[in-house]
């Protein structure tokens, strides 16, 4: 069966750029685009809206929000497969869900107003922290226009366990083919904290040896990279989430792996993924690592 690209709608702009950003993955793919309406979302703004039109509060926003989406995924990639659902839940439940049967489930960073704000940007670490697929959160850009391709690099994560790190590189390596743009791949490794750098005695020496290994991590992380990939290596001693987020600068999306962990409020991302998933400069792809 073919996965398609699930997009959740809300009817703001921020949302509409997801839509755009999807519709231009679904062309790069052949893959379908959903388009997904959890109807909750506007559960405040949704009655004021319908008593200003003199309709019923559900038909406004199912009708107004899902076809503005359609409308603007045709106009954006005109050849692709374009279908919609609307479902009475919060969204939180129903990306999580979508995304069994997902190749991708993208978002938006914002909603309309300052409280649908705060409440979208906890489902986006929701959705992402517990999604059975690649979850990929629009950020760097607030004229709400989608963009692709305006810096030429995807930029991946890479942890220090090469194993870690397995399925991220996948993906990285795929957007990286599939947009005919290098992959650049940052390793952020740290000496030990008793290694200080102003000690005569461990200054030179086990800064290389540290750095050595990461090198080595990094290459072995990347070793079923297909050949034909343009593939930058980068080390660098820092913390990971200030790394990434510099190098966020510069690329059209950042890709992390996060290995999802039980919690006392069930499973959470890690701080790198979190980090990034708020600050990034660009697009955010966090794609879960299987134990």
């Amino acid at each position: 069966m073919d996965l398609p690209i699930v997009v959740g709608v809300d009817g703001s702009e921020p949302s509409l750029r997801a839509v755009d950003w999807a519709a231009d993955e679904a062309a790069l793919r052949g893959a379908a685009l959903r388009l997904v309406y959890a109807s909750l979302w506007e559960r405040n703004e949704g009655a004021s809206l319908a008593h200003d039109l003199g309709r019923p509060s559900q038909a406004v926003m199912a009708e107004d929000i899902v076809d503005t989406a359609e409308r603007r995924a045709h106009h954006r990639q005109p050849g692709i497969e374009v279908t919609t659902d609307v479902l009475a839940e919060e969204p939180e439940y129903v990306l999580v869900r979508e995304s069994r049967t997902a190749l991708a489930v993208v978002m938006g960073c914002r909603g309309r107003s300052s409280m649908t704000e705060a409440l979208l940007g906890s489902v986006g670490v929701m959705v992402a922290g517990h999604a059975h697929c690649p979850v990929i959160v629009l950020r760097g850009s607030h004229d709400d226009r989608a963009r692709s391709g305006a810096r030429g690099r995807i930029v991946l994560g890479v942890g220090e366990k090469p194993t870690g790190s397995a399925a991220a590189v996948r993906f990285a390596a795929e957007e990286a083919l599939l947009r005919r743009v290098p992959l650049e791949a940052v390793l952020a490794w740290r000496r030990p904290a008793h290694q200080t750098t102003g000690h005569p005695l461990v200054v030179g020496e086990p800064a290389h040896q540290h750095e050595q290994e990461a090198g080595e991590a990094l290459a072995e992380a990347l070793r079923e990279v297909p050949a034909d990939l343009r593939v930058q290596r980068r080390t660098v001693e820092a913390h990971a989430r200030d790394a990434l987020l510099a190098a966020s600068r510069e690329a059209d999306l950042l890709v992390v792996g996060a290995r999802q962990r039980h919690g006392h409020f069930g499973l959470q991302l890690g701080r790198v993924a979190h980090g990034v998933l708020h600050h990034a400069a660009c697009p955010v792809a966090v794609v879960p690592e299987c134990d």
